[in-house]
C-alpha cells in the first residue's frame, strides 16, 4: 500500500475536515479524500479509531 502521510498528518486532515464542517462518513471521505482514507488504514485499526484519535 503506498502512503503519502505520516499518522500525524492524517489526524491533522482530519481536524482540518472536521473544523471546515465537512462530512466525516467514511464513504464520503473515502470518495472525496481517497488519499486520507488510504493513509488513515495504514496507521489505524479502522476509520473510526482515527477519527477518535483526531479528537484527543
Amino acid at each position: 500500500m503506498d502512503v503519502n502521510m505520516s499518522a500525524e498528518q492524517v489526524i491533522t486532515e482530519i481536524q482540518q475536515l472536521n473544523a471546515a464542517g465537512e462530512s466525516l462518513n467514511k464513504k464520503k471521505v473515502k470518495k472525496s479524500h481517497p488519499e486520507l482514507m488510504r493513509s488513515a488504514l495504514h496507521y489505524f485499526p479502522n476509520w473510526d479509531n482515527a477519527i477518535e484519535r483526531s479528537t484527543m
